[in-house]
């Protein structure tokens, strides 16, 4: 067991009762899934592109992600329906964790320039969104075999029902929320 998902069994719940207090404890919010998502825009001109950020994705991950497709043919963009232009990796349970803990203790330090994360990146129904202008921050990556540095977009969804349920868990679990 994770010790992120250790440390929710343990010590979140129990801060959110005292915080909120819920009496059922299936009204307690937790973790539901982290969804990471990357465009590669330049998939349309060139496959190898796309090849090579579904690798970086799933090494980010670990598990396999799908290639995602366009909706609507783009004329301008050059860009057909159907056509592959990014990935996406959806992470529950075990991975999850896990995910999350690198994500704050290793790879949010490490962007240059960090001081926090902007707290009004909340949807209204519990769930969090922010994009990463580097995937390299990840050590995972190894820097000499990425071709272009892309960004990745990681939401958190929750089963808090308001923004501050939600603020209130992703800041137990260190993650530097800006107040």
């Amino acid at each position: 067991m994770s010790t992120y998902k250790d440390l929710y069994e343990n010590k979140i719940k129990k801060a959110l009762v005292e915080e909120f207090g819920y009496e059922n404890p299936h009204e307690v919010p937790k973790l539901d899934k982290i969804v990471l998502n990357m465009g590669v825009g330049e998939a349309v001109a060139d496959k190898k592109k796309l090849n090579g950020a579904l690798e970086e994705l799933a090494i980010i991950s670990g598990q396999k992600p799908i290639s995602t497709i366009a909706k609507k043919s783009i004329a301008t963009f050059k860009l057909r329906e159907g056509m592959p232009i990014g990935g996406k990796v959806t992470l529950r349970a075990e991975r999850m964790y896990e995910f999350l803990e690198r994500f704050v203790n290793i790879a949010l330090p490490r962007v240059r320039d960090f001081r926090g994360i902007q707290g009004k990146n909340f949807d209204g129904r519990g769930n969090f969104a922010m994009g990463i202008k580097e995937q390299i921050v990840f050590p995972e990556i190894d820097y000499d075999k990425v071709d272009t540095i892309r960004g990745i977009d990681v939401v958190i969804c929750t089963t808090a029902k308001t923004d501050e349920e939600a603020k209130f868990l992703l800041e137990q679990f260190n993650m530097p929320l800006k107040k």
